[in-house]
C-alpha cells in the first residue's frame, strides 16, 4: 500500500500495468507489504538506498541473466542481489551447472520479466524465470525491492523472497 502525504510517496502507480502485476503476485502469495512510489526513478541499488534512507545492501537488486546451458540452450536467470555485491556469474554458473551466466541484453529482460531495467521486480513475471537470492540478504529484517516501475519499491523480507519466487539461496559474490 502507498502512504499519501509520504514524503518519499509520487502518485500512485498502483494502476500502471507492471506495478499492478507485481501487487496480483503478491496478493496471490498473500503478501502484505508497503509499496513506496518514488518522485525520483531509482534504477540503481545506491539510487534506491539513497532514497530510502537505508544502505545499498538492503536492497534486493533484480539483475537479469542468460543462462547457458552445456547443450547451447538459454534460460532466464533472475538473480537477486543484495545491492552492495557483485555477483560472480562464474560462480553463480557453476553452482547451478551452467555452462555460462552472461548479462542478458535489455530485450531479453523486457520478454523474460515483462518489466523494463530499472524496475525489474522478484514476481509478476509472463511466465516462472529460475530465481536464486543472495543469502546476504538474509542478514537484514527487511529488504527492498523493484515493484514493477523505475518509482516504486516494495518491502518485503529474504525468506518472503525465498518464498515468492521459488528461489534458490546462493552466495552470489
Amino acid at each position: 500500500m502507498s502512504h499519501p502525504g509520504d514524503p518519499l510517496s509520487q502518485s500512485d502507480l498502483s494502476e500502471h500495468p507492471s506495478v499492478a502485476a507485481v501487487l496480483r503476485t503478491l496478493a496471490q502469495h498473500h503478501v502484505r507489504t508497503t509499496v513506496r512510489y518514488l518522485p525520483d526513478a531509482v534504477r540503481t541499488a545506491r539510487a534506491a538506498a539513497d532514497a530510502l534512507g537505508i544502505t545499498p545492501s538492503e536492497i534486493a537488486n533484480s539483475l537479469v541473466f542468460a543462462g547457458r546451458h552445456h547443450d547451447g540452450s538459454v534460460e532466464p536467470l533472475l538473480v537477486l542481489a543484495s545491492g552492495g555485491h557483485r555477483v560472480d556469474q562464474d560462480r553463480i554458473a557453476g553452482l547451478l551447472d551452467l555452462a555460462a551466466v552472461e548479462k542478458a541484453t535489455p530485450e531479453q529482460v523486457r520478454e523474460w520479466t515483462g518489466f523494463a531495467i530499472g524496475g525489474v521486480a522478484p514476481v509478476g513475471h509472463p511466465a516462472p524465470v529460475r530465481t536464486v537470492v543472495d543469502v546476504t540478504l538474509s542478514s537484514h529484517d527487511h529488504v527492498w525491492a523493484a515493484a514493477g516501475h523505475s518509482h516504486s519499491v516494495f518491502q518485503t523480507t529474504y525468506d518472503e523472497l525465498l518464498r515468492i519466487t521459488s528461489g534458490k539461496a546462493i552466495e552470489v559474490d
